[in-house]
């Protein structure tokens, strides 16, 4: 019987050599890393707290969830996903339990600080997204997080930062701090610098007599700024309204839309001045457009003079009623008459629109008034009245002469004429009132020792100093007591 022979089977070549010199070669293939180096890994685990980074060492390298950005309270899955290849800085080799920290955010710093003193020493710019809204301004990631002041937002200063939220900006850097982790942005530094080229070309096309919109940016004590779209220029508050104001406020309010026209520009000092009221009608040409010599007026006396007194027609429109227009008896002074503030009626007998004066009387005013009269001419007060070149009556549109009726269709000239012609009477009405009233003042005159501050007239009698006299006021005193 043979003896059969066993021999073991080689499996595998030992071309490595020994023990040692094989941990020497497992050593060779796993990567060797030190605090503070920045290294590149491939994310293979997330979780809530964490993410595990494999970046070829013994073990996956670990980045705490507080490290994985450079805001605050983020959730992994926003930040990385797995797959992706990631930057990061060893934070510690080997901590308590033997794993490497790493730090994501502090890869972007590092990173980002070269980048960011690079910009800062060339003066450039900076384009990151506001990431948060703090006490005093806005932070925006930029690679590192910069502080953007809320007074250096826009030129002018923003109250509600939280619409800037999310949104990509530009900016200056105005300071950088690396051993204080400080860096200070400005974004209204840039838009000095964008407006200022802006501002140039935009005065070089500002010309005299251009009509401009705006806005009112703000009101000082000798006028208003407006905003032109990037320039400002100067409303004097002689130029804000026809009218005298006594501040820029009693016209326009800040944020305002108005329309100005250029009055002058100065390139050199960069000035621009502006007028308001050109844009606006000249109340005199309007008075004139509306009122002819002939018609009745409601007015306030405003002045007392030696010779006569002044009456406010219109808003920003003054009159003389000459004291020899008063009364139809003899006035030594206006305020035998009349007085500062009280309402009256007057008569326009001339208009002078290039002198801008108007001529106004108070006594043809109230002769010929029947003041127990039912009928009246609305022309005479203020109604729009038109002739054709024949001097023929030009009825208003839509209302038929023949039969004296309003046709189907014209509800809205006919609501409007209605309106005229109830204004025109109303003020009809007050003048009848007020000459009322002036007679009854009259009729009371011979038993007081002087004539009233208040009444139409003053005597021309010297035996009494009264007006009862008069045959024609007689006549109205008697008609007034009924005889």
């Amino acid at each position: 019987m043979t003896n059969a022979t066993t021999t073991s089977k080689q499996v595998a070549i030992n071309d490595i050599g020994s023990a040692e010199d094989f941990l020497a070669a497992v050593e060779l293939t796993i990567k060797s890393f030190n605090d503070g180096d920045l290294i590149e890994g491939t994310v293979v685990k997330i979780d809530r707290d964490e993410v595990l980074l494999d970046v070829g060492f013994k073990t996956e390298g670990v980045i705490p969830s507080r490290e994985l950005s450079i805001k605050h309270d983020v959730n992994p899955d926003e930040v990385v996903k797995v797959g992706d290849s990631v930057e990061a800085l060893v934070l510690q080799k080997e901590d308590k339990e033997g794993r490497l920290i790493l730090s994501k955010k502090r890869a972007q710093y590092e990173r980002a600080w070269g980048d960011v003193e690079k910009v800062k020493e060339t003066e450039g710019v900076v384009t990151g997204t506001v990431i948060e809204v703090v006490k005093g301004g806005l932070i925006v990631d930029i690679g590192l997080r910069g502080f953007l002041p809320a007074s250096l937002i826009e030129l002018r200063r923003v109250r509600d930062l939280t619409p800037y939220l999310g949104q990509e900006i530009e900016a200056k850097i105005l300071e950088l701090d690396k051993n204080r982790n400080n860096v200070v942005l400005s974004r209204r530094a840039l838009l000095e610098e964008t407006q200022s080229a802006t501002r140039s070309s935009f005065l070089a096309d500002l010309k005299p007599g251009q009509v401009r919109k705006g806005v009112i940016s703000s009101i000082v004590n000798f006028g208003a700024f407006v905003d032109l779209g990037g320039v400002d220029g100067l409303v004097h508050v002689s130029e804000l309204s026809w009218k005298h104001i006594e501040h820029a406020s009693d016209v326009v309010e800040v944020g305002q839309e108005v329309t100005v026209e250029v009055l002058s520009v100065e390139l050199d000092r960069e000035r621009v001045s502006l007028s308001l009221k050109a844009t606006q009608e000249d109340p005199w040409q309007v008075f004139a457009r509306t009122h002819a010599i002939g018609q009745i007026a409601p007015g306030a006396v405003t002045k007392l003079v030696p010779f006569g007194a002044f009456v406010r027609v219109a808003d920003g429109i003054e009159g003389l009623v000459h004291i020899s227009e008063l009364s139809g008896q003899h006035v030594e002074l206006a305020e035998q008459v009349v007085s500062a503030g009280q309402e009256v009626f007057v008569k326009i007998i001339d208009i002078d629109l290039e002198r801008r004066r108007i001529s106004l009387s108070l006594k043809q005013a109230n002769e010929g008034l029947d003041t127990e009269g039912t009928e009246f001419d609305p022309a005479l007060y203020g109604m729009t009245t038109e002739y054709d070149e024949n001097g023929e009556y030009k009825y208003p549109e839509g209302f038929d002469p023949e039969t004296q009726e309003w046709k189907e269709g014209f509800e809205t000239q006919r609501e409007k004429w209605e309106q005229e012609y109830a204004a025109a009477q109303d003020r009809w009405e007050a003048h009848k009132k007020q000459v009322t009233t002036m007679l009854a003042e009259q009729a009371a005159a011979p038993a007081m020792d002087a004539p009233s501050s208040s009444s139409g007239f003053s005597s021309d009698s010297a035996s009494t100093g009264a007006l009862a006299d008069d045959e024609a006021l007689a006549a109205l005193k008697a008609q007034l007591e009924g005889n």
